[in-house]
């Protein structure tokens, strides 16, 4: 003998996600990047000098080729370290393949310009259309008006 079969009414049943591992893993996420990004930027790390008057418009150039000269006098493009010599045979190539390209010289803060003087003149021999210096933005103290004010980590 069958039985009869009882229908149950059909409920519809929403299931809900729980969006809080999600938010979780994001919020991770963007901690790290924020923590991160800056780092990448800088490559050699060196002491920018600072200056008190920041320039607004200092996108001169889309891509300017970036020359760092650390503390003990390397010169540095492009990740890879060279002496004299072998920076000004790079750049040399470099102006070829585009000679209205322009240079940015990050230089240690504690270096003198005796110690930028020779790639100055060799800029300038080679026939860059300019060179621009990257400094750090210096903020004035307000308890005195001092040079011993420090730079922050900006570059401009």
């Amino acid at each position: 003998m069958k039985r009869p079969r009882i229908r149950h009414a059909a409920v519809d049943v929403q299931p809900d996600m729980n969006v809080t591992p999600l938010v979780d893993v994001v919020l991770v996420l963007l901690i790290i990047f924020m923590v991160v990004a800056p780092r990448m930027d800088q490559d050699v790390p060196v002491d920018l000098p600072g200056i008190f008057n920041v320039d607004p418009d200092v996108k001169a150039s889309v891509d300017p080729l970036k020359i760092t000269v650390a503390k003990g006098g390397a010169y540095h493009i492009d990740g890879k370290e060279y002496d004299l010599q072998g920076a000004t045979e790079l750049l040399s190539a470099e102006h070829v393949a585009d000679p209205y390209r322009r240079v940015v010289l990050r230089a240690d803060a504690k270096l003198t310009f005796g110690d930028v003087r020779q790639l100055f003149a060799k800029v300038q021999d080679i026939g860059f259309p300019g060179l621009s210096l990257m400094v750090g933005e210096r903020h004035r103290s307000q308890s005195s008006s001092d040079d011993s004010a420090q730079p922050s980590n900006q570059a401009y």
